[in-house]
């Protein structure tokens, strides 16, 4: 039994104390987002600092409550420790129902897909199509290089067309390719050619940096394939996350019993 315990609290104190170390660094890099970037990216830097905050205190509670054999922390900790597996859980599948739908369409002749806003679901919709957030995420998008690299990546018309443009960039720097608009280079097109479809998208294109194709459904769509991926990522992430917090909750309810046990004894 006394093997039992030891192995159990043992495990439990040195998984915190890594765990410990791996918050200040989180910490750290979102102290470093808020310093060293702009504002797009710099607001990114609260729920870093909060997962990073989270994570030290739940870590200290269990680092403590293994170290003193304390029962009293040892439950506190699997308290919140479970808070945070359901909510893991939550954000999980939901991050999988919301990008569940839409998907690129192939264009022929073109290396890369084409992104609709409609095919989406209802959430990236409402986030999208909010005018403070779409300004917000349009300043961003006119203020990084992914259009303006364009030009300087693919110095020929033929190597552009053969390029893979990002969802991004195939959505925001250029006007749809049901437009017809003849592309001059990688960032130039000629609107003199009377557009042969309804696309809205193609009225609101224009060849300045500041504007481009940002107003369009079809850079919201491109938008909202990279957040589909980006989301992906992070669930699949979220259930490796669960897996291993899953049987940190096993050790530690162990340790839990176990110091129960020793000071009912004593």
């Amino acid at each position: 039994m006394r093997a039992g315990s030891g192995t159990s609290t043992f495990l439990i104190r040195w998984i915190n104390f890594l765990t410990i170390l791996i918050a200040v660094g989180v910490i750290g890099f979102g102290v470093w987002m808020s310093t060293h970037h702009d504002s797009c990216k710099r607001s990114l830097t609260l729920p870093v600092i909060g997962l990073g905050s989270v994570i030290f205190v739940v870590s200290i509670i269990g680092f403590l409550g293994a170290w003193k054999n304390n029962s009293i922390l040892l439950w506190i900790y699997l308290t919140l420790l479970c808070i945070i597996l359901v909510a893991i859980l939550v954000f999980t599948v939901l991050a999988f129902i919301v990008t569940n739908n839409g998907s690129g369409h192939n264009v022929t002749g073109l290396r890369y897909k084409e992104y609709q806003l409609h095919d989406y679901s209802s959430w990236f919709l409402k986030h999208l199509n909010d005018s403070h957030n779409w300004d917000h995420l349009k300043s961003c998008l006119v203020k990084s290089d992914d259009c303006n690299n364009l030009s300087r990546r693919y110095r020929t018309l033929k190597k552009f067309n053969l390029a893979k443009l990002s969802p991004i960039e195939a959505g925001c720097c250029r006007p749809p390719s049901d437009c017809g608009y003849p592309a001059v280079n990688a960032s130039f097109y000629d609107l003199s050619f009377h557009p042969i479809s309804s696309n809205r998208d193609c009225k609101l294109y224009k060849n300045a940096k500041s504007i481009k194709c940002y107003n369009c459904d079809s850079c919201k769509a491109g938008v909202a394939q990279y957040m589909k991926i980006e989301w992906r990522v992070v669930a699949i992430f979220n259930v490796i996350l669960f897996v291993v917090l899953s049987m940190v909750y096993f050790v530690g309810c162990c340790a839990r019993r176990n110091a129960a046990r020793g000071n009912s004894k004593v």
